[in-house]
């Protein structure tokens, strides 16, 4: 049983399906790159500049739902007080971070 949960512990979620938004996201960023050496149109620019912002909030989100719905969730179905107080701390700090660097959640 012990093997059992250091397996669990381990396991990390599947976040694969975000690796289609991160190239889409890859591609406008390039397209902001090529845009600022085209020495094009600041308002165009600052358009793409906020689909790529918006992209990253989006794969941020699905991150931290699954992140709240599996980990954290399974910290708290386990038990144990310290992990659920280690992995309460974890969220505060994300939290806090983002805040401290401009970030609205």
């Amino acid at each position: 049983m012990a093997k059992a949960k250091a397996k669990q512990k381990n396991k990390h979620s599947d976040h694969s399906r975000e690796l289609a938004k991160l190239k889409r996201i890859k591609g406008q960023l390039e397209g902001v790159e090529k845009m600022i050496s085209e020495k094009r149109y600041c308002g165009d620019i600052l358009v793409q500049v906020r689909a790529v912002h918006a992209g990253l909030l989006s794969v941020e989100s699905s991150i931290l739902e699954t992140h709240l719905k599996g980990c954290v969730a399974d910290t708290f179905r386990s038990g144990s007080k310290s992990e659920i107080e280690n992995k309460i701390d974890e969220i505060f700090r994300l939290f806090k971070n983002a805040k401290s660097k401009g970030v609205r959640l």
